[in-house]
């Protein structure tokens, strides 16, 4: 299947830069060059500052063959979300998407998927860890102000994983609550870029919400334009031989689901 969207990027990285177009063209640029004609910048909340809205428009009008969406990604930072997400409400009417994404365990201060931070799944015991995990993504969901999930599990980034646990079993709870609340969830590729070396989410948890009903988003989870569309055509595969036929985008939070070609 030929996947023509990327609902997560990162121009800013993890720095506090402001959005200017030459910071943004280069992603303009390489989503050409790799077939991605419909994209949304999803910057971390923490770095809300940088987002210009204006820069934005901008760079749509300089690139009329590309549709060009700014969202954010929210998280569960315990230290700046709340700014973030207060931002998210003041600005929602202008922001195409937003991502809901959980990388901090409750009562814990740095993220887990930091490379050096493996030793937090030793210190709380695996199980703990992932109820902890479901436990931040449910509350995520309830807060609100998202339209979809991001690597819904991402909670596997280290290579832990409960044993014996079907992964579809382990987050149907999550999954028939984003059905609920009318949500999307990405299928996104930066897990290749990562330890466990597999897509987000688990094949078994993508035919659930198959089953389910849940839409789906695309994502590369890029934080530097040339990771734009990596591994899109191994995702691809994935897609093809799932029998996934539309995917979702968005404008102005509406989402439209289109379908797929091979």
């Amino acid at each position: 299947m030929k996947l023509f969207s990327d609902y997560h990027m990162h121009p800013q990285g993890h720095k506090h830069l402001p959005y200017t177009q030459s910071l943004l063209q280069p992603w303009a640029d390489h989503c050409r060059e790799v077939g991605i004609r419909d994209f949304v910048f999803t910057d971390h909340d923490r770095y809300f500052p940088g987002v210009d809205f204006d820069q934005v428009q901008l760079l749509q009008k300089n690139n009329p063959d590309l549709t060009i969406g700014i969202g954010i990604e929210l998280d569960n930072d315990p230290v700046t979300s709340p700014a973030g997400r207060a931002w998210v409400e003041r600005n929602w009417s202008q922001l195409d998407f937003v991502l809901g994404s959980v990388h901090y365990f409750s009562g814990e201060d740095k993220m887990f998927d930091s490379a050096d931070q493996g030793g937090q799944f030793d210190r709380l015991g695996v199980e703990t860890a992932y109820a902890n995990y479901l436990a931040e993504l449910d509350r995520m969901i309830s807060l609100g102000h998202i339209d979809g999930l991001a690597h819904l599990d991402l909670v596997k980034i280290h290579q832990y994983f409960l044993p014996g646990k079907d992964p579809a079993d382990v987050f149907t709870p999550i999954l028939e609550r984003i059905k609920k609340e009318g949500l999307s969830m990405e299928l996104s590729t930066a897990g290749w870029r990562k330890p466990v070396g597999i897509q987000y989410p688990d094949v078994s948890i993508i035919r659930r919400a198959m089953e389910i009903g849940i839409p789906f988003t695309i994502a590369s989870d890029a934080h530097s334009h040339v990771q734009t569309g990596e591994n899109f055509e191994k995702l691809g595969e994935i897609v093809q031989e799932l029998g996934i036929q539309e995917i979702a985008i968005y404008q102005k939070h509406q989402r439209t689901m289109v379908p797929l070609e091979k």
